[in-house]
């Protein structure tokens, strides 16, 4: 990665800091056998529906690759928030296999392949994804991302939310389907009682007894952990045939060949990470220059 802009002498300068990380270990070859083909739960199809033109030689800005910019940005934003403020994510969920969150151990997270805080599992995962990787198939995952230390008062009501602008965040990494803020939807199963999050003082200060809102209330931090969650499904690049059309209207199953991730979740950990930086480093800069 070059810093083509933006920083001098170990500062920044105020301009627009532009980063360059160049795409060197592609095969478009690779790509050949499905010029003419729609890669099923790929964007080839939309792409060429919108555009009426699409670059088969990878998925281009649909394509996990483009991720790469996110963690260059994240750690520009972690530099904005300061030390205080730490953010980690861990894989949680491979395909239908949990972790035992009795287990979580964030000093494991390094020491796995998985980004997984449970020691235990980590065999487990590592059997069922090499299976899955034997079969040509592919399997989503689970990622949760934490961030401690974050001050009361980020975000705003209705229109500037902290948790809206999350989400919104966390769903534009490509392959991801679904976002959750705190207990999420298995908020929906409890009563009212149960999810509130009872406040009391200690040493003249609030506290809150649960977390189950994340974090945020109203739009607003809290000054509790900001808890998020995001589902990445099973990559559509798989050497397992599936059913297609080529452009022409033809019916033809569809393998793409080359050097694919049996579960590309497992990358998306520092890329959500990234982009907790980046929403909670956008609202800090907002909330500065609203309050002082």
């Amino acid at each position: 990665m070059r810093i083509l802009s933006g920083v001098f002498e170990g500062q920044t300068t105020g301009t627009p800091i532009s980063l360059l990380i160049e795409n060197t270990d592609q095969r478009s070859k690779d790509y050949g056998d499905i010029a003419q083909t729609y890669r099923p739960g790929h964007a080839d199809l939309t792409y060429d529906q919108k555009y009426g033109i699409r670059d088969y030689r990878g998925g281009g800005r649909s394509s996990a690759r483009e991720t790469a910019s996110r963690v260059a940005a994240g750690a520009v934003a972690r530099r904005i928030l300061g030390d205080d403020i730490k953010i980690r994510g861990a894989l949680v969920q491979l395909g239908p296999h949990k972790i035992d969150r009795t287990r979580w151990d964030w000093e494991q997270v390094e020491k796995n392949p998985f980004f997984c805080p449970d020691a235990a599992v980590v065999p487990q995962w590592e059997d069922y994804l090499a299976g899955i990787r034997k079969d040509g198939l592919s399997i989503g995952a689970v990622i949760e991302v934490i961030a401690e230390n974050v001050p009361a008062g980020l975000g705003a009501p209705i229109y500037g939310k902290l948790d809206s602008d999350l989400a919104a965040a966390l769903m534009s990494i490509n392959a991801v389907k679904g976002v959750e803020i705190g207990d999420g939807f298995a908020s929906a199963a409890l009563t009212g009682v149960e999810n509130a999050d009872p406040l009391s003082m200690k040493d003249g200060k609030v506290v809150f007894g649960a977390n189950h809102a994340g974090g945020i209330l109203g739009g607003i931090s809290s000054g509790q952990p900001i808890v998020a969650r995001f589902a990445v499904k099973p990559t559509s690049s798989m050497l397992a045939p599936v059913p297609s059309v080529t452009r022409d209207g033809q019916e033809k199953d569809v393998i793409t060949k080359g050097r694919h991730d049996p579960c590309v979740g497992i990358r998306a950990v520092p890329v959500g990470e990234a982009m907790m930086a980046c929403v909670l480093a956008d609202h800090h800069l907002r909330h500065r220059g609203q309050i002082g």
